[in-house]
């Protein structure tokens, strides 16, 4: 087998397509994931299956094109991708004799490469650990190719107890220095309700144009590249839309389909400053052909991070690659859907979305009036947190009658997360 410690530079790609899946199409995708690694492509081998094979993934002929053309053109690693389980993983690479990684390994090579920040380091490692805590059957040689962040090496440990040991309580540590910044950006996110700017996240698939977008609007210096996951650690700026108002935007990591549930476990204390978000940017790259696919894969990862209920402003980038786009804005008739072409690049109808972010921000802030029942404790704590109560008249019976001032999306908001509908608790007027 070749040395581990040789940097890898060749890379095999094999591309499997099943008939009713919906990754047929994807290859690009997955070239341009593999080509983020800085790897050389040598070859493709595409094959189409119905179902799995339980022993290779793959049927055993292609098994053995697979390793005839490894060997021909000095292969260091063979790329699915597919998800592998441990036992297709370990049996390809001694069938093969070469390192054989599958889609979510690869996206955790990519996302380790790119962090920067000391929370992003925890954040990849996490999911790094997490992942390799079920492929422990080769003990610690397998630990060997992990290249860097995981500071688990040791001379004598070889048993797979000593590996699940250490893992474990690598992950402990690691799980309680993230803590410590999950409760340092909780308590950020409390002082800014309390100041009372909102908060706008930016959310979309990788490399459709977010950073480009954020750092036209607030003169930032986020890292920009035309490729996948160029942006890893979460970056906050303010920005003065007019005198009138004043929002912090947030530009996070892109999505992308089937993104590895150990990545979104280990973001959490990134993916929080989404679902805390008082309104969603989500940037669509208008040149994808699979572009309503690409936007059900961001609202599915939206969902699982619990942030659904929060409102949407869709924004189509990058009209400036088409003659035939131009900048508009599109709202649906009952109001709840708005769609935004622009070009993040030229910054053509970038002020459509600025005039959009005042009127989601501004016309819906206004007083009014509810009637919280006594299961609605957390509901008026967190009404009193923000500081959006005017007024309240208390009734054992009844409840809480109150006067709030706050946007009409975020009392929406806080109403689902409370399961209760604004329609059954608003008033008139609160009784003397």
């Amino acid at each position: 087998m070749k040395s581990e410690s040789t940097s890898i530079q060749k890379a095999l790609i094999v591309y499997v397509e099943f008939k009713d899946s919906s990754i047929d199409g994807e290859y690009n995708e997955f070239y341009q994931l593999v080509k983020s690694t800085e790897l050389e492509v040598v070859d493709t081998i595409t094959t189409t299956r119905l179902h799995a094979e339980p022993r290779f993934f793959v049927g055993k002929g292609k098994v053995a094109e697979i390793k005839e053309v490894a060997g021909k053109l000095s292969t260091d690693v063979v790329i699915f991708n597919c998800c592998l389980s441990p036992a297709q993983e370990r049996n390809l690479e001694k069938f093969l004799n070469i390192r054989v990684i599958d889609r979510i390994g690869l996206i955790l090579d990519i996302f380790a490469q790119r962090a920067l920040s000391y929370e992003g380091k925890l954040q990849v490692e996490l999911a790094q650990l997490q992942h390799l805590k079920t492929r422990l059957i080769r003990g610690w040689t397998h630990l060997e190719r992990q290249k860097g962040g995981i500071g688990l090496r040791g001379p004598g440990e070889t048993q797979l107890e000593s590996d699940r040991r250490l893992i474990g309580n690598r992950i402990k540590t690691i799980e309680q220095r993230l803590q410590k910044v999950r409760k340092q950006r909780h308590q950020s996110r409390r002082q800014r309700k309390k100041k009372d700017i909102p908060v706008i996240s930016f959310v979309g698939y990788t490399n459709a144009g977010k950073s480009t977008l954020f750092n036209y609007l607030t003169n930032a210096n986020v890292r920009t590249a035309d490729q996948l996951f160029a942006t890893l650690d979460p970056t906050l700026r303010r920005l003065k839309i007019n005198t009138a108002n004043e929002v912090i935007l947030t530009d996070t990591v892109g999505f992308i389909r089937d993104l590895p549930h150990e990545l979104i476990e280990s973001f959490k204390a990134t993916l929080d400053e989404v679902s805390e978000a008082d309104l969603l940017i989500h940037v669509i790259d208008v040149d994808q052909e699979q572009r309503q696919q690409r936007i059900d894969d961001v609202n599915q990862v939206v969902d699982m991070i619990g942030a659904s209920n929060v409102a949407q402003i869709e924004v189509y980038n990058k009209i400036d690659k088409y003659t035939e786009q131009k900048r508009r804005i599109e709202i649906s008739e009952d109001d709840t859907k708005t769609r935004i072409w622009l070009s993040s690049r030229t910054g053509e109808g970038v002020n459509l979305l600025l005039e959009t972010i005042i009127r989601y921000l501004g016309k819906f802030r206004k007083s009014r009036y509810i009637n919280l029942p006594l299961s609605a404790g957390q509901l008026r704590a967190k009404l009193f947190d923000i500081g959006a109560v005017k007024q309240e008249n208390v009734d054992g019976a009844s409840g809480w009658f109150m006067e709030v001032e706050l946007e009409e999306f975020k009392l929406h908001k806080l109403c689902k997360e409370a399961n209760l509908d604004i329609s059954n608790i608003a008033v008139e007027r609160c009784p003397p």
